[in-house]
């Protein structure tokens, strides 16, 4: 076990607080990519289910995308990223895609993963802002 010193302990602790409350700053919208990540790895597990699934190859793809980018969002919004604006700005962009996709299938899976999706875009852009 490593011992610190006072001063490194104080430093320590103080760019942990600093990453905490940018982390509590973003918890919005880490909160609506996460529930958009989740939503879409349901949404394409029930759509390969499907039995129309050659009609929603694009719609698989897209909810790929959407839940790979959402994922990546939150990893970087939560380490406090100087990139997470611009993976948010990206994120916001595939889950319009993905929303309208969804939208476009009435199944109650892809009604609720197209506006969980909706939700996870604006939150992202007001993170980007």
């Amino acid at each position: 076990m490593m011992c610190l010193t006072p001063s490194q302990f104080l430093e320590r602790r103080a760019c942990f607080m600093s990453v905490m409350m940018h982390t509590a700053q973003h918890q919005t919208c880490i909160d609506a990519c996460n529930a958009c990540l989740q939503a879409c790895e349901h949404c394409l597990t029930a759509c390969l289910n499907e039995p129309d699934v050659q009609a929603r190859v694009r719609c698989i793809q897209l909810l790929r995308d959407c839940a790979d980018i959402c994922s990546l969002a939150s990893q970087f919004m939560s380490r406090d990223s100087s990139y997470a604006k611009q993976i948010c700005n990206v994120c916001a962009t595939i889950c319009d895609a993905c929303a309208a996709e969804c939208g476009k299938f009435k199944d109650e899976h892809c009604q609720k993963c197209a506006n969980l999706c909706k939700k996870c875009a604006d939150e992202c852009r007001k993170m980007a802002a």
